[in-house]
């Protein structure tokens, strides 16, 4: 059993940023990034972490990168510690199987969410409207429906702690240009068919999912993680049901939860039962043995 990590300190290295899952070190001219086992909810993060989960997001993202490459250039340069310049690898016992070193990039202002499946804040926005981020959709859909064609439904990236807010395509035109919102739609709707072709035949459904891009030297990479159980909605195809929220290999098993409770989504968060740490745990697990074996 590996070491549950909540925070990193590597006194040799510069902190770039702490994220809500990730500790970011500047490395010379590249980027340390260590996904640790937190865990956050409704964008609060809760005090339980979820043992090894950092481990899984690591694997299951490097695994996306590889399987994209002939799509876009990534970030990723290496997992393997030996890769990594001296001054970490001191840190080993701590970056081993959760770390990625990459290229540095100027990361967009924008989130890149495909949607394939009506869930989430998607289904509320179709349920007022009928449209989700400006899109119209066929009338009565009903909650987990499959949308006829995979849509694109693009995101202001706000600051830690509060919700990224849907946009239309003509608002992420406003704020990158016409033609880079017409790659970045392109590029993340491929990424998204390709990616559930490869996991509907293992098994899982992915409902919808978040790309970050940056640009490098004038070039669009895709960085952040890829296609986790946390960027994305991961459904068990064999227990697929339109009509209600479904089952799922993601911390959906942990918001539903937290909903039961009378907390008011903002810190302090509640206390996890040893319990629903462990069942949300097996979840990411189970997704990362589907996908890798």
């Amino acid at each position: 059993m590996h070491e549950i990590v909540v925070e990193t300190n590597f006194p040799d290295l510069r902190l770039f940023r702490r994220g809500k899952v990730r500790d970011v070190y500047e490395v010379d001219d590249k980027l340390l990034i260590v996904a640790t086992d937190r865990v956050s909810a409704f964008d609060v993060i809760m005090a339980d972490p979820i043992p090894g989960k950092g481990r899984i997001l690591t694997q299951i993202s490097a695994y996306w990168f590889h399987a994209m490459e002939d799509v876009i250039p990534h970030h990723l340069i290496s997992t393997r510690v030996q890769d990594y310049p001296p001054a970490c690898r001191q840190y080993r016992d701590v970056l081993e199987g959760r770390s990625m070193l990459v290229r540095r990039s100027e990361p967009l202002t924008v989130e890149c969410v495909a949607r394939g499946y009506l869930a989430g804040s998607g289904w509320n926005e179709y349920r007022e409207s009928g449209k989700v981020c400006g899109i119209r959709l066929p009338e009565g859909l009903v909650e987990s429906a499959r949308v006829p064609d995979p849509i694109f439904t693009p995101a202001t990236k706000e600051e830690l702690g509060s919700h990224d807010i849907n946009i239309t395509f003509e608002e992420m035109v406003e704020r990158v240009g016409q033609g880079l919102a017409e790659r970045l739609r392109e590029t993340t709707l491929t990424i998204y068919e390709r990616a559930c072709r490869i996991a509907e035949a293992k098994g899982i459904i992915i409902a919808d999912t978040k790309l970050e891009f940056g640009m490098r030297a004038g070039e669009l990479i895709l960085i952040d993680e890829l296609l986790t159980p946390d960027s994305s909605r991961f459904w068990p195809a064999e227990g697929y049901k339109p009509g209600g929220p479904q089952q799922s290999f993601d911390k959906q098993f942990l918001r539903d939860y937290l909903l039961t409770l009378a907390w008011d989504k903002s810190p302090p968060p509640p206390q996890l039962p040893k319990e629903i740490v462990a069942k949300t745990g097996q979840r990411y697990e189970e997704a990362l043995r589907r996908l890798i074996g």
